[in-house]
Formats: C-alpha cells, structure tokens, sequence
C-alpha cells in the first residue's frame, strides 16, 4: 500500500529542494556477461553473495520505496538477467503493476539473454527495454564489449520486438571509436522503429583507459548530426535525464545524455540502489545510506522507512562530474556496474 497523508493522498519523498522522488534504478547484480572499456575493467572482482540482497529483499525493498511514492522502477546491473532467477523477481513485483501504484516495471540490458526471457517478461507487465549497444561493427562490438557477442543482442532485440516490447537503443559515444557510425545507428534504430538515446561517457570506476581519451563531448555530436538531419525539439520524457529531438527525416527520436556538456540536476527525479542495499541519492556524489542493515534488522519496515526517509533528506542538489585531464582519474571510484548507470 502506499504510504498516505490524512486526506487519503500518497506522501511522496521530496528531497531538500523540492523534487519528488518517483523513479528508483535498482542494481540487482554487480556481474556480466560483458566487460565493457567504458564500464569495467576487464579483470573484475564481484562481491561475495552472502552481500548481495536476496531476490526477496530486493522486493522488500523496492515495495517499500513504491508505498512511498515512487512510481517507475527500472532493475539493472551489471546484467540484470544473468542474475540467477531474476524472472521470480519481475513476476512478483507486477503484482505493483496490477494495483496501479507502480506506473511502469521495466530494465536496462546489453541484450544477449533477452531472446531467451522477452517474452516472460511482457507477460511480467513489462512494457518496453533499454537495451546498451554502441555499435553494428561485429568486431568493434567484441573490442568495446570484450567479451560481447553482437548477433546474441540482435537476436535478443528481434525477439524483444516480437514479444510486443519497445525498444530503447542506448549508445555511449567514444571519441575515436563509434563516432563516424552514430549516424548509421540512427537510421537503423528508426528504421525498426526505436528512439536511440546518445550518452557521454561517465567518469566513474578505474576501468585500464584514459577518460579523456574516450570523452565525446554530445554537443559537437549534435552539431554533425544537425549538418545531416532537421532536428526537432520536443517535450518528450521518459522519466529519465534525456532531453529528445524528433528527426524529420526519419520520424524518429534521439535523445542525449549529457551529465558532463550539461548537466541534468535541476529535473532529478531518481535515486539508486546497489545489488547489496546501498542507496545512492546522486550517481555522482560518495554520499551513500545503508538499507541492508535496517532491512535484515527487522521483519517489519519501520527500520527500513525511516532509512529511506533519512537518506532523501540529505539528496544533494547535483553532481561534481568532470574528466580529470590532469590526473587521468575518474570523479568516483566505484564502477558503474555497482550502480547500474
């Protein structure tokens, strides 16, 4: 149930200047089947189970973040659908879908189980997919990814379509890597009738190359795509940062990430939980509250709520990111897989 006021009205969690808190992105594993260069590094460590929540802790606590308020719930990694029974999870938080207090149930994936689960999870409620890819180039894909097997995502995404899904296509930009191919993207995506969202890459985690070597600045990204195409802005949104055009000529949307060239704080709506309950109120600040302790401490939620409570109340107005041209390091230590973006 959601937590209600005297009149009857959902008390939604407002952070200390004045945003409410309605989407929540849930890290439901550190590992993957991928070792992507923007992400990890190629040798990582991944944490013990017994610090993982358990697939029913993570419900425990994404219900008590839905009875406050919280409307939209993406499940990431790592790669949330290498993580061992997941589809119990997906099921039985659609039962939020079913009552109306959560709006949309939904993940972000690299694609390659997503032939073997689409359509498990339509009939889950889930109603669209962001899927990470930055290239069509089958040997540029296995370079970016390390390990990645393209024709696994593209027969991920065609059964993803077929189950009824729609697809959202995330690319990282890369300096010197895929960025004489995003037009080719574009054209691909809108051709099968997916928005493609552009992100520039994120200093987080020390993953063996240099920041500045791979930054891509979505501004100049932009510039060459508007020499080719007529772009339209629109008041489109997701729930997420991305700021979208239309694009004339092909009918489809493209939107852009932009945490360095500008910032997306004024709007944050969103917080994070990591796949061992730490919640992060800004992808890009340290500061962090544990929800694991209050949620093993007690079969009750008052621990936990009061977790929660404390934690929103100290959400930061932005974040610091910014590539260290000087020391080659990234603004935080921790990976992105440990968030999930």
């Amino acid at each position: 149930m959601h937590e209600l006021d005297r009149g009857g009205v959902v008390r939604p969690l407002i952070d200390p200047f004045g945003r409410a808190i309605t989407y929540l992105r849930v890290s439901v594993t550190d590992r993957c089947d991928f070792r992507c260069v923007y992400c990890m590094s190629e040798h990582m460590t991944f944490l013990p189970k017994a610090e993982l929540l358990s697939l029913e802790e993570l419900d425990r606590l994404c219900s008590a973040f839905i009875a406050k308020g919280v409307s939209k719930l993406r499940l990431t990694g790592g790669e949330p659908l290498v993580r061992r029974g997941i589809m119990t999870l997906f099921a039985s938080l659609s039962r939020h879908l079913r009552s109306g207090a959560l709006r949309e149930l939904t993940l972000t994936t690299n694609g390659s189980q997503l032939a073997r689960y689409a359509a498990e999870l339509r009939n889950c409620g889930v109603e669209r997919v962001n899927v990470s890819l930055d290239t069509l180039d089958a040997e540029k894909f296995r370079a970016i990814t390390r390990w990645g097997d393209i024709d696994k995502v593209l027969a991920g995404i065609d059964a993803a379509q077929a189950a009824g899904l729609k697809v959202k296509i995330n690319t990282v930009a890369l300096r010197g890597v895929n960025e004489d191919e995003i037009e080719t993207l574009l054209r691909w995506a809108h051709g099968r009738g997916m928005d493609l969202t552009l992100i520039e890459v994120m200093p987080l985690g020390d993953v063996d190359v240099a920041r500045v070597d791979q930054y891509l600045p979505l501004s100049v990204v932009r510039a060459r795509l508007a020499e080719r195409f007529t772009l339209e802005d629109i008041d489109y949104r997701t729930g997420g940062p991305a700021r979208y055009v239309r694009v004339r000529e092909t009918g489809g949307r493209v939107g852009f990430i932009t945490p360095l060239t500008h910032n997306f704080c004024e709007s944050c709506n969103r917080v994070r939980v990591t796949c061992t309950g730490t919640l992060y109120m800004c992808l890009g600040q340290a500061d962090a509250a544990d929800l694991r302790t209050p949620l093993r401490a007690s079969q009750s939620n008052e621990l936990l709520e009061a977790a929660i409570d404390a934690a929103i109340a100290r959400k930061p107005k932005g974040h610091d990111f910014v590539i260290d041209r000087r020391h080659q390091r990234p603004a935080l230590a921790r990976h992105m897989s440990v968030t999930g973006g």
